[in-house]
Formats: C-alpha cells, structure tokens, sequence
C-alpha cells in the first residue's frame, strides 16, 4: 500500500463508488496509473471494480471491512507492530485490525508463530514466510472465524506473551465488546493463556456499545487507537491503569 492507494480507500469509504477518470483527476495520475493501483486493491480483496468505476467490496464480510478508514488502521497495526519482536509467538483475534496487523508482521518480522482463530487471516498472510497455527471450532462463514468449546481447547496448548483484539464497542459501564457472543466467548477463552491483552480498534468504536461486553476484568494491559479517542475515555482507561497508546 502507498499514500495513493490509501487516498483512494478514503475517497471510497466517503463516496461508495467513484469512476476510474474521476479518480485520476483528482489524484492527477494517468488512467493507466489508477487502474494499476485498482488492480492491487482488488487482489487484496479491498474493492470491486465495474464498467470504468471502482466500489468497496461488501461491508458486512471481512473484506470490505478492511477497506473501511484503512490508513488509520493500518497507523494502529504499524504501532502494534512494534511490540513484538522476531521469533514471537502470539495470538490474534478475528478482525479488520487485527488482519492488517498480521499482514504487517508477516513483512516485518522474522520467525513468527501466529495463533488465531481467524480463517480469514490465516488466507490472507498465507503467501508469507510467518508460521499460522489455526484453532479450530465451529466455522462462521460471514466472520470467516472459528467460535466454540474447540476454540478453547486448542487455545489450551498455547501459552504467549501477547494476544491482540479487536472490539466493536465499548462503554464505561461494560468496557470494551463485541456483536457476536461466540466471537466474545472465543476471545475469553483465548485470553486465559496470554500474558498480556491488546486492543486494536479505531476511536470511532469508542462512541457506541455492541451488545456484548467482552468482560475481561482487568486482563486489558494497552489499548492502540487512533488520536480522535475522546478525553472522556482516555480518563476511564488511565483509571484501570491501561496503557494508551494513540496513533
């Protein structure tokens, strides 16, 4: 990904479509140039292209989440990056974050061992050098994440230093959540053998609940976001003593 590319996942997130002339002009670069760059986007799955215009690919499935606000979380990937050194082995969660920073690590680091539950990430840095230890359990197609009891015992034989998530929402009453309750079971599950719980999630998540509170107690150590977080819950995470970091 380069600055243009990102610049034309904004003009998407914004517009939904926009014509392959349009975004040329705007981003003065040749036609040619463009569809290159569309070329690369919808091999990453991050975008359809149809009859001279460009869409982002479906907002409900892994895919187009990605796409959605992907310079901030590619900034928040960067930033947890930075936490893990060659020869790791870690655990990530099913989400837009949490594949990019996969992906992320995938280029940047030496002798890795991912642990996820997550089908999709397991595909998408398929092509790496990085070691994937995929946990099994029942299969949810649209999440493309495996959930259930299994999740819990594969997770079993692991102990890691660091496991980073994703959230949906978060709230002062309830803390950080998720839309789904087997999504939020699996990460309790898989919690249980880190050291240390990251969160990865845009500041945008920091407005609205989900429905279910991921309920980790005080097992949250640092949370990456973006630097719109409000003041209001920076004061709620630095009085349960997590670490901040702001992109």
């Amino acid at each position: 990904m380069n600055e243009r590319t990102n610049h034309i996942l904004e003009i998407l997130t914004d517009e939904k479509t926009a014509e392959v002339a349009s975004l040329a002009q705007r981003l003065q670069v040749s036609q040619v140039t463009i569809r290159k760059d569309l070329d690369f986007l919808e091999n990453k799955g991050l975008i359809h292209r149809e009859h001279g215009y460009a869409r982002l690919s479906n907002p409900d499935n892994m895919n187009g989440r990605l796409a959605y606000h992907y310079e901030a979380k590619k900034e928040i990937a960067q930033a947890a990056a930075g936490l893990v050194q060659d020869g790791d082995t870690i655990m990530i969660e099913s989400g837009s974050c949490c594949a990019i920073l996969a992906d992320t690590l995938s280029t940047q680091k030496k002798n890795l061992t991912i642990i996820t539950n997550s089908a999709f990430i397991a595909s998408y840095i398929s092509s790496s050098d990085t070691h994937v230890i995929l946990l099994g359990g029942d299969y949810q197609k649209d999440s493309q994440v495996n959930v259930g009891p299994l999740v819990r015992l594969c997770a079993e034989n692991w102990c890691v230093s660091r496991f980073f998530i994703g959230a949906d929402g978060y709230s002062s009453r309830f803390g950080f959540s998720n839309a789904d309750p087997l999504r939020a079971q699996a990460v309790r599950d898989m919690a249980l053998q880190a050291q240390q719980v990251i969160v990865l999630t845009e500041s945008s998540k920091f407005t609205s609940p989900a429905r279910n509170p991921l309920n980790l107690k005080n097992g949250i150590s640092t949370v990456i976001t973006d630097h719109h977080i409000p003041s209001s819950c920076k004061e709620e995470l630095q009085k349960e003593s997590i670490t901040l970091i702001e992109c």
